[in-house]
């Protein structure tokens, strides 16, 4: 069949394809720091004002050269050209979703919501600090954990010398809230 007759898919398929900690639950808002929305944004404008400009120019170039279907270079920036567009299209639809939530604002909260700083112990007392932020902000070498996370879910609502029991890889876990704090979120 044609090209022309098919039609071209939403970008749904971006979603499905991510792990389950960076997919947002059906019909919920993308909660996210004010510093996550800002970075999101600053690479939107980098895609869409040097990225992609650039990139276009090298492809008419490419294709001004004749025969394009041995021509890499106009292979590539095309190929390219549709994985920028699709980022941005997947960015774009993750910010018409986002709901700003600014942890400072809970200042003085004893119990973990989004945006909170929890340390936990477990059974054998390893502590360990992780935040809760959105799902874009995930990043567990700096010990943040996205908001649907089973042990943010697990942590949310709970309080300093609570104990809380979630499902992990590894089985069943029970952890101790030590500390809840909420701070503003440094890069």
């Amino acid at each position: 069949m044609s090209r022309a007759f098919t039609r071209e898919t939403d970008g749904d398929e971006e979603e499905e394809g991510l792990p389950p900690s960076f997919q947002l639950p059906a019909g919920t808002r993308n909660y996210i720091t004010p510093g996550g929305h800002a970075r999101i944004l600053a690479e939107v404008e980098q895609l869409l004002r040097v990225e992609r400009p650039q990139l276009v120019g090298v492809v008419q170039w490419a294709a001004s050269n004749g025969d394009r279907s041995e021509n890499a270079d106009y292979i590539y920036g095309k190929r390219r050209l549709r994985e920028i567009d699709r980022r941005i299209r997947f960015l774009t639809r993750r910010l018409d979703l986002a709901e700003i939530v600014d942890p400072e604002g809970r200042q003085g909260t004893e119990q973990v919501f989004f945006g909170a700083t929890v340390t936990i112990a477990d059974d054998e007392g390893k502590e360990q600090t992780y935040r809760i932020v959105g799902v874009d902000e995930t990043d567990s070498t700096r010990g943040r954990i996205s908001w649907v996370s089973p042990l943010a879910r697990a942590l949310l609502k709970a309080r300093a010398g609570d104990s809380v029991r979630f499902r992990s890889p590894a089985g069943t876990r029970e952890v101790e809230v030590l500390a809840v704090t909420y701070t503003a979120i440094e890069d």
